[in-house]
């Protein structure tokens, strides 16, 4: 069954836009804000939002001379924290970068593409924890597809989005693959059985690099 687009860029666009708003207001500010993006798709997410909030504070009372403080960003790699690296052994981590400040009594935004189980967001938690003792973690997802296996709930969400387990929730970023997109498609006829949870889901090259896509 060919994929649907449920998502085009300029509804990225707002859906990121009014992320960064919210993440901006809640934390009053961008001061003690940091963004971690998780591989791939979510780094590239963080980037962006970082760069949003940073130009939405411009013209407040926290710029220096007209010239926002930018807000760090960095990715969080959770392939060595998931449980189920027995069945998927060939996973290939991806790097950890924390920005030079840390994340010691920060605000940090996780970021992903999709969330799914909240089995990869559980992964994430665990992974922080070896990075510094943050003040709070927050979540934002670009799509919410439900069912979830752990009791994780997003913070900043840019679409809900349910969908059948038998589907699949493609996110195509302009980084990584040139167009700004997200398609669903019907995988129950690809497979004999219905995916796992944790494999169903969401970018094409994480797939096929039998990475976690999410989540």
């Amino acid at each position: 069954m060919a994929a649907r687009t449920v998502l085009q860029q300029a509804d990225i666009t707002r859906a990121l836009t009014r992320i960064a708003h919210e993440i901006l207001e809640a934390n009053k500010g961008s001061a003690g804000l940091v963004l971690l993006g998780i591989p791939t798709r979510g780094v590239e997410l963080a980037e962006r939002l970082a760069a949003l909030i940073t130009a939405f504070a411009a013209s407040s009372d926290e710029s220096v001379d007209g010239r926002p403080s930018p807000v760090p960003f960095g990715a969080l790699d959770v392939t060595m924290y998931r449980d189920d690296l027995a069945r998927h052994p060939t996973r290939s981590p991806s790097p950890t970068r924390i920005p030079a400040g840390g994340i010691d009594g920060k605000t940090v935004v996780l970021v992903d593409d999709v969330l799914f189980s909240g089995r990869t967001i559980r992964s994430a938690l665990d992974a922080i924890a070896d990075h510094g003792r943050p003040a709070a973690v927050r979540l934002a997802v670009l799509v919410d597809r439900g069912h979830r296996e752990l009791p994780i709930r997003p913070d900043y969400v840019g679409k809900n989005l349910p969908s059948a387990t038998s589907e699949r929730i493609n996110v195509l970023l302009t980084g990584t693959d040139g167009i700004d997109a997200v398609t669903i498609e019907d995988t129950s006829r690809d497979a004999p059985a219905a995916p796992d949870p944790d494999e169903a889901i969401t970018d094409p090259a994480d797939t096929q690099s039998t990475e976690e896509a999410t989540r």
